[in-house]
């Protein structure tokens, strides 16, 4: 047995396997960003001005519109579902990427300066935007090696079926 540094372990250790750390650590981060998308949605569902809020906070209200709050939540909410479930990924991952992008751009001074040292409104609490959309990146750059989708060769949905409506 290999340990995860490449060194070999010693007899009788018993340290997870390279593929099986680097599978669970793919599902973690899928399950992770998935919930994520399902709060999002969520939140637009139970405080639509919540939801409305934020637009005109960070997007100057061009995602606004009181009426299509539960919408986007829904949309949000059955986004994360099927990310989770490990389904539609080859769509799902720019889809998320998008969706996050634009949250980061939206809370960009967070990230430059997340004490607000030079520039008016940032706040520390939107730093962590960036480490979302680079999870999402690291997960679409990694779709292949997501062992654990429903949407993975061998997973449940038939052979050759890549996600929904695609094949490989």
């Amino acid at each position: 047995m290999i340990d995860l540094a490449g060194a070999p372990a010693r007899p009788g250790a018993h340290l997870p396997t390279e593929s099986g750390a680097k599978r669970g650590a793919i599902l973690f981060l899928r399950l992770a960003i998935a919930y994520l998308m399902v709060i999002w949605g969520a939140d637009k569902l139970a405080d639509p001005d919540h939801g409305l809020a934020v637009s005109e906070h960070f997007y100057a209200g061009m995602f606004g519109g009181r009426g299509l709050m539960p919408v986007y939540g829904v949309a949000q909410a059955v986004v994360g579902l099927l990310l989770g479930l490990g389904v539609g990924r080859k769509y799902l991952y720019p889809l998320i990427a998008a969706i996050t992008g634009v949250t980061l751009l939206g809370v960009w001074k967070s990230v430059v300066d997340p004490w607000g040292w030079y520039l008016e409104g940032s706040n520390v609490l939107f730093f962590p935007s960036l480490i979302i959309f680079a999870a999402v990146l690291a997960l679409w750059a990694f779709r292949d090696e997501d062992r654990l989708a429903l949407d993975a060769r061998g997973g449940a949905l038939p052979r050759g079926v890549d996600s929904i409506g695609g094949t490989e």
